[in-house]
């Protein structure tokens, strides 16, 4: 396969994977598809790891990527092919950005009412041996909202399972944009003829 083509087929992946990121982190302001007063959502939710990270810093490079793969289009060349690469290492920076604040949200834990009235971080400083993750009979302690606890979890997953996969990609189109660049694109059929 040449890389224009490979560039477009990183991209289409790329985009379905960034609009489940947004929708994933637009979820976590609704725990338990309840609406919540701002002071009453988990912290590491405005820092839109699936947004901006997983999402906004996604669809640029895919953008060039699809530009680059494009037969005929002003972007399929070496010079296309460098700009998708050097793209891709701000994609690969957004996709770290949304592991590490999905990472951080899932030890960290979910902020909610422990039945006083007060929303806190119950699992806040607990270590990996008593962690919440690993044990499903602590997540009783949060009251209010709801399942949050199971709701974070799954979407805080979620998104990081997004973050990997995107920056795997990413690293591949850098590799791949490092070969275009080099050895160009995918040769038309008059080049073909001429040799």
């Amino acid at each position: 396969m040449c890389t224009g083509k490979c560039a477009k087929c990183t991209a289409d992946l790329l985009f379905p994977l960034g609009l489940l990121a947004v929708v994933g982190n637009i979820l976590l302001f609704f725990p338990n598809g309840e609406v919540w007063r701002t002071e009453e959502i988990t912290e590491k939710i405005w820092f839109f790891p699936g947004v901006i990270g997983a999402g906004l810093l996604a669809f640029l490079p895919a953008s060039i990527m699809r530009a680059a793969g494009r037969e005929g289009s002003c972007c399929a060349n070496r010079c296309g092919m460098m700009l998708s690469m050097l793209m891709s290492v701000l994609g690969v920076a957004g996709a770290l950005y949304c592991m590490i604040i999905s990472a951080v949200g899932l030890q960290d834990g979910p902020l909610c009412d422990t039945g006083d009235g007060i929303f806190i971080y119950p699992f806040f400083n607990s270590t990996t041996e008593e962690s919440y993750l690993s044990n499903q009979t602590s997540w009783t302690v949060c009251v209010r909202p709801q399942n949050v606890v199971m709701w974070n979890v799954v979407l805080f997953s979620i998104l990081l399972s997004i973050g990997t996969l995107e920056a795997v990609l990413l690293l591949a189109q850098i590799v791949n944009g490092l070969i275009g660049c080099l050895c160009g694109t995918c040769m038309n059929e008059n080049q073909t003829r001429m040799e």
